[in-house]
């Protein structure tokens, strides 16, 4: 959590920078955030090879009480995937069916209860996650 607030400065500055060369400078500013990007996209995927090939020295204690540990995180981080899923889904969901409605309520007024049925079951699919995610953490 600490390290994410430490990094949202980080990440507005080059975002601001990065917003500023691509309207001063165009498709030359766009080649160097494109190099910037790949390169960026390597270093993480040889820290990923290095995290995952396991070769690290441990002593049996902090072997064991990390394995132990691994399933509790693995449930999380499925809830946590499960919640983030649904509620991406369900915020696409009820901005084509709320447009929709909108739509239909601005020609017919009369449609209003049809039109938030529909949107409330665009909502459930956010629901549906967070049950899905309280499962995963029950298992855990």
């Amino acid at each position: 959590m600490i390290a994410w607030l430490v990094a949202l400065p980080l990440l507005l500055a080059a975002y601001a920078v990065t917003h500023r060369l691509l309207r001063r400078r165009g498709k030359a500013a766009l080649r160097a955030v494109l190099v910037v990007d790949a390169g960026l996209f390597a270093g993480a995927l040889a820290l990923l090879a290095v995290a995952l090939s396991g070769t690290a020295a441990h002593a049996d204690g902090v072997t064991s009480a990390a394995q132990g540990s691994g399933s509790n995180s693995a449930a999380l981080i499925g809830a946590a995937i499960a919640v983030a899923g649904a509620s991406l889904g369900a915020a696409i969901a009820v901005a084509y069916t709320g447009a929709a409605a909108l739509a239909a309520l601005s020609e017919r007024p009369e449609l209003f209860g049809r039109a938030m049925v529909i949107v409330g079951l665009a909502e459930g699919i956010a629901i549906y996650g967070l049950v899905v995610a309280i499962l995963l953490i029950g298992k855990a």
